[in-house]
């Protein structure tokens, strides 16, 4: 069974690569503005990764020392169908032990300062991950 797993996990990688490249080469602007801010450790000395394939997903950026996912999210999300496929996806990445933050494209591009001190934050705080303010 755990040799299944294992299996089908490593499946999953492989298949997920190629996406992930993809995306990285794809990125929106508001990803380009947010990865200026936490590529090479300059946000508290964390390393970063952009399309980080996990699990059955592939998340924006992702901190592994931290634990952190960052998802930089457009006006799709704001669908009810996006919403709620966005909030299976933060139930199993919280399940594996992962803080999900969540930010509007919008915020990133108007102020990416605020988004960068909460990123900062997340890294020590506690408290259960937060939303996009306008959902």
């Amino acid at each position: 069974m755990a040799r299944q797993r294992k299996a089908d996990s490593v499946r999953r990688k492989i298949h997920k690569r190629p996406l992930a490249k993809l995306l990285r080469t794809t990125a929106t602007d508001a990803e380009r503005v947010l990865w200026s801010i936490l590529r090479g450790k300059q946000l508290a000395a964390l390393r970063f990764r952009r399309q980080q394939p996990i699990g059955p997903y592939v998340v924006d950026f992702f901190c592994p020392s931290a634990k952190l996912i960052v998802e930089v999210d457009g006006s799709q999300h704001g669908a009810d169908r996006a919403a709620a496929y966005d909030e299976k996806r933060s139930r199993f990445l919280e399940s594996k032990g992962y803080r999900v933050l969540r930010f509007w494209n919008v915020e990133v591009m108007k102020d990416r300062d605020s988004v960068g001190e909460a990123i900062f934050r997340a890294r020590i705080e506690p408290d259960p991950s937060p939303k996009p303010s306008s959902r």
